[in-house]
This record gives structure tokens, sequence and C-alpha cells, in this order.
């Protein structure tokens, strides 16, 4: 096997999962703005210090996809000293492109010299996400192509650096679209990229997929039962996602801490003979609940650490089928 395929196999093994704590500035201060707190770099590094040293977090954490400006502060050596993989995103944003609201992925130019640098302070795999809304003419196979070359480029240039690229095409919960016109969107988008992929000889063994689980829009009122999403998204990713692939990392979206760890049980109870990992990349859905209890106070820190213990603790049972509402209350 190759250093990328151990990689990503390490990242995805064991159960574990990934923390996304790699909010860029203007997301970060919309998470602080709501507990009223200052976006300054002294109170980002005093939260993301919080996450990373809280005992125990190991046994259910695998790696921690960095900002740029939390890497740079040398905290991926604190990951690292307690056996957690760094990883970063390396996109720089989304930027809208027509007028339909479409968006395309920045970050290309300057990325391999960026890439070299980040393999020198410890930087083991990268992420990057290309979004995907789902409209009455959205998303345009214009687009689904574009963002695919983008991710296929960003994945080929991660590989010959050595870094492990997470390939992230995210289908957005916006909207009130049902679980049938998310699952047609959701194919179209993998069978682009995977297309893609491939005609960029991209080595499928050393990557990582962070994709949405099929889901309906925020604004549909009838909601699918937990078993519902499960069948719906196994079934995209079993004609979608070739077998090479060692895992599959979903991002949480719109979905709140609880309904991310049910449909991610759900996933693995339903999955029979899947050849991935089916894990989590979840940002939101592990910390919203942590930065709350927190409310930037120092005195709230071994409280709030607990609370981010137990979400971890939730989605890797829920990676081995196993949580349940039981284990929920048990914080």
């Amino acid at each position: 096997m190759s250093a990328l395929g151990e990689t990503a196999q390490k990242l995805v093994a064991d159960h574990k999962g990934i923390l996304a704590a790699d909010e860029s500035l203007p997301t970060i201060q919309k998470r602080f703005d709501l507990i009223g707190l200052e976006n300054t770099l002294e109170n980002r590094k005093a939260y993301r210090e919080l996450l990373f040293t809280t005992p125990g977090m190991g046994e259910y954490i695998s790696g921690v996809i960095l900002f740029d400006e939390t890497l740079r502060a040398g905290l991926g050596k604190i990951l690292q000293d307690t056996g957690v993989t760094p990883g970063v995103k390396v996109d720089l944003g989304v930027v809208e492109i027509n007028s339909k609201g479409e968006k395309i992925t920045q970050g290309l130019d300057g990325l391999p010299e960026r890439l070299k640098e980040y393999v020198g302070l410890g930087v083991k795999f990268a992420k990057w996400r290309a979004v995907f809304k789902i409209g009455s003419d959205t998303p345009s196979q214009t687009m689904i192509e574009a963002n695919a070359h983008s991710l296929a480029q960003y994945a080929a240039l991660c590989q010959q650096a050595g870094i492990v690229p997470i390939v992230e095409p995210e289908v957005l919960m916006d909207g009130d679209h049902d679980l049938a016109k998310c699952e047609d969107v959701t194919r179209a988008v993998l069978t682009a990229v995977f297309v893609t992929l491939q005609d960029y000889q991209v080595d499928l063994s050393g990557i990582l997929l962070k994709p949405n689980m099929v889901v309906v829009g925020k604004e549909t009122t009838s909601k699918p039962s937990s078993t519902e999403i499960a069948e719906s998204t196994l079934s995209v990713l079993s004609r979608c996602v070739p077998a090479q692939v060692p895992g599959i990392v979903f991002l949480s979206g719109g979905m709140t801490p609880e309904e991310s760890s049910v449909n991610l049980n759900a996933i693995n109870q339903n999955k029979k003979n899947a050849p991935w990992g089916l894990s989590f990349s979840f940002g939101r859905a592990l910390q919203e609940p942590v930065l709350k209890a927190w409310n930037g106070k120092e005195e709230n820190k071994e409280k709030a650490q607990a609370i981010f213990l137990h979400r971890c603790k939730m989605n890797y049972l829920a990676r081995k089928g196993e949580y349940t509402a039981e284990a929920e209350k048990e914080i």
C-alpha cells in the first residue's frame, strides 16, 4: 500500500472520524456572534485549543482539518503530540459566477507552493470544498463539470505533494427539494467528480470523499426517516463511488448534532457489504453545543470539553451502528 493509502486508511480506522475546525474568518465570526464573543486571534486560538486539548479526544477523532491561521499558530503540534493527524483547508472559498447564483471554488493559483509549505508544517491531508445548490434549473451541468475539474486538479496536486486530498462536493440543504431530487443531483455530481478524478489519474486509494448525505431541503415540511435517508444515500454511493476509495467521511451540512448522529448511525446499520469506511467529518455538528457551553469564558472550559467529548463519542458509536437515544442522554 502507498503512503497516501496508509494515511487515508488511518483516518477512517477504528471507527474514528475527523473534526472539521477549518472555519474561515467570516464563518468563525458568525459562530462567535452567536455568543457575543469578539472575533480576535486570541479568542480563536483559545477556542481551538479548548477543542484540541480535550482529554480523550484521540479515542474518537483520527484527524482535524485546520484553518491556515490555526496551523501557523502551532496548534497542529498539539494534535501530533496526542496522535491525531493534522490536515488543512486549502481552498480559498467560493465566489458566485453567474446570474443563477452558482458558485466556483477558488485557490488553485499558488497551490503547489502552499502544499509544499504545509508538508513542512506536518500536514498529512487537505480539504477542498465545492458547493452545488438545488434550484429549478441548478446546478447546471456546466458548473458541475467546472467544479469537478477544480476538485480533480486539487486532488492531483495534493498527491504529488504527498498529501491525502479530501474531496468535498457538497449538495447544499438550502431549498425545498425532496429526497428524490437530492438523490438525482448528488448522483450527477458524484458521477462527474469520479469521472474527472480518473481523467486526472488521481489515485483513488489515496483519497477520502466528503459528500453530503441525501436529505431533503431545509424548507421542506415533510421529513423522511433516518432509514430512508440511509437507503437513498447508500444507493447513490453504491452507483458512483469506486471500491478503491478507502473512506467516505460525511459532512453534516445544516443538520443538528443529533440528526447527524442518527443519520450516520442508520447509514452504518444499513450499509450491508459497503467496501468503504463510512465515517464523519463534522464541523458544526460537533462544535455548536460546545461553543454555547464555553461562551468565551475560561471557567466553562471543562464543561465545554465534556460536551465536545460526548459528541465525538456519539458519532464514534454511530460509525459502529450502536448509537442510541439512551447513550445521547449520558452526559
